[in-house]
């Protein structure tokens, strides 16, 4: 019984291939994986003196989205409500003694 699998198997295995030309059948192959550093940031040769550098048409909408979200996401956390639970529960504590009448005295202490 285990003879004839081990037989079959043995005919349905692929033949040895090459591992060159699969890889580069495959997009494996070689070449350039990086750019040659240039010593310039972001590849950019620096202009002459007194010339201005041209935005990318995507950079000014980048950088007002960007920076209006990030000031807009400011703004709201400032203003956001207080909703912890100790200010809840100040909040009602002095709510029930105002209920009930009972209204904190505060005597300086003469310091």
């Amino acid at each position: 019984m285990i003879r004839p699998l081990t037989r079959l198997s043995l005919r349905t295995a692929a033949p040895a291939r090459n591992i060159s030309s699969t890889a580069s059948r495959r997009g494996g192959g070689g070449g350039a994986h990086w750019n040659e550093p240039t010593g310039h940031l972001w590849g950019e040769k620096p202009l002459p003196p007194g010339q201005s550098r041209k935005f990318e048409d995507w950079e000014p909408i980048y950088y007002f989205g960007f920076y209006g979200s990030l000031l807009l996401g400011a703004v709201g956390y400032y203003y956001k409500p207080d909703t912890t639970i100790s200010t809840w529960a100040k909040n009602e504590a002095k709510r029930r003694m105002e209920e009930r009448g009972d209204l904190p005295k505060y005597e300086p202490s003469g310091y």
